[in-house]
């Protein structure tokens, strides 16, 4: 049996006796050495294209080419490591890898070469990934941006961009970063949620569940409001599923992440300007288009600026049983921020116009949070009612009743009806849907409508 030992130098192993080796050190060196290779001798860029099999075999053959040329021998078992690090290393995402793979990780937060957090079960945790430096992290993020179009520099220090899964990515490197390179990737689940798994998780009940799709069958106008990894994107996905087969769907992203697995679905997705500053495509204009689209529904993924006025318009104008989200703390919150976002695209309406705007537009927004045990609920189901010219009523139909925290620290409490029965009832019926009204009925401390009933 030949013995195992180290050579002296990757450097210089052109050309000289077969090395064997076990030494996990080594394995590192070889993958340096080899990833250089590979990067100067091989076009990455059309392996990166193929699926994961495919890209191991591509890569395995030149290893192969480039171990025989070197007379370089390793056992089988380091082999296959050396073959998984360098994919990862030259044509995925290094220490990440391993991560993106984990289905039950939902966010992934690089702060700097050694500290990464996962989010699982809506909790953060410290893992032992480790980037080997600041280099490291920046070969990975350049990785992700260069096919996009994108770039990351100290002229342009921040990027968003998305992985082929559909996952996002954000980078911020210095001088705008005070740690290094910061890296926060929100996955893509694979296989979106549906309505009946998110009331097994406890998002909302069933009665809710049923509520919310009567809705979105009767072409109700539906905002989903909450702050970041609240959930909403995940809600939006799964109500969409409830409109009719047969009518035309126009999506509007900023970055793409509905998965609405059907036909005659339409997506489009917002571009940022280049690097000359120049080609950007803003949600405002896509929202404009889709209107020339023939949609039967708009489903825009979240509204932040000036598009809100289109979209409240859209909703105005025929354009029945749309859906949007936006980052906000309440139902009532809500509705500031798009009386905010009307303002911000110019147009010099009196207070009153713009809200007799939102009232015309919405019929019920839907809540969602991120409770302190990680647990994500929707706690309002409101109404959005005229009062008079310049007053909205927001009332609400469903919410979630907070009761305290167990020793664990998990949050008790209990979803409820208010007693308030929501005005749609007769247009449910005009499309064939009947509800109990058993379910509009309150439990545990009973609540009457007007305490639930908000006017701004």
């Amino acid at each position: 049996m030949a013995l195992f030992q180290r050579a002296k130098s990757v450097s210089t192993m052109r050309n000289t006796e077969p090395v064997y080796t076990s030494s996990t050190g080594y394995i590192d060196e070889l993958v340096e050495h080899y990833k250089t290779r590979l990067l100067t001798e091989v076009n990455l860029e059309q392996i990166t294209s193929l699926n994961t099999a495919e890209k191991r075999i591509k890569i395995e053959r030149h290893i192969n080419q480039f171990m025989a040329e070197e007379k370089v021998v390793i056992p089988r078992q380091d082999k296959e490591t050396l073959l998984t690090k360098l994919i990862d290393e030259s044509v995925g995402f290094g220490p990440l890898e391993s991560l993106l793979n984990d289905d039950t990780i939902t966010e992934i937060l690089v702060n700097g070469p050694h500290e990464v957090f996962v989010e699982k079960n809506g909790q953060l945790k410290k893992t032992n990934v480790r980037f080997k430096d600041e280099a490291h992290i920046r070969h990975i993020v350049d990785r992700v941006v260069a096919p996009l179009g994108r770039r990351i520099d100290e002229s342009s220090p921040m990027v968003d961009a998305r992985l082929p899964d559909g996952s996002r990515v954000n980078a911020v490197i210095p001088p705008i970063s005070l740690e290094g390179t910061i890296v926060s990737i929100r996955k893509f689940r694979k296989r979106p949620f549906e309505m009946k798994e998110l009331v097994g998780n406890d998002t909302l009940t069933d009665a809710m569940s049923v509520f919310l799709q009567s809705l979105i069958k009767s072409k109700h106008n539906v905002l989903i409001s909450g702050g970041t990894g609240s959930g909403k994107t995940t809600l939006l996905n799964a109500l969409a599923k409830s409109i009719p087969i047969g009518e035309r769907i126009i999506t509007i992203e900023d970055s793409a992440e509905l998965r609405l697995e059907r036909e005659n679905v339409v997506g489009l997705e917002a571009r940022p300007p280049n690097v000359e500053g120049r080609g950007e495509i803003t949600i405002r204009q896509l929202v404009k288009n889709a209107l020339r689209m023939r949609p039967d529904r708009i489903i825009v993924g979240e509204v932040r600026g000036a598009e809100a006025f289109d979209m409240l318009q859209a909703m105005n104008t025929g354009h029945e049983g749309s859906l949007t989200t936006v980052h906000a703390n309440s139902p009532v919150d809500a509705i500031n921020r798009l009386e905010g976002m009307v303002v911000m695209a110019g147009m010099e309406l009196p207070t009153h116009i713009i809200r007799q705007y939102i009232v015309g537009a919405l019929d019920y927004i839907v809540q969602v949070q991120r409770l302190t045990d990680g647990t994500r609920r929707i706690i309002h189901i409101a109404e959005v009612n005229k009062v008079d010219e310049d007053k909205i009523e927001v009332k609400d139909i469903f919410s979630f009743k907070r009761t305290g925290l167990d020793s664990k620290g998990k949050v008790q409490g209990y979803f409820t009806a208010t007693g308030a029965i929501p005005k749609c009832l007769r247009d449910l019926e005009v499309y064939g849907i009947h509800l109990d009204m058993e379910m509009f009925t309150p439990k545990g401390e009973f609540v009457d409508e007007l305490s639930n009933s908000i006017t701004l």
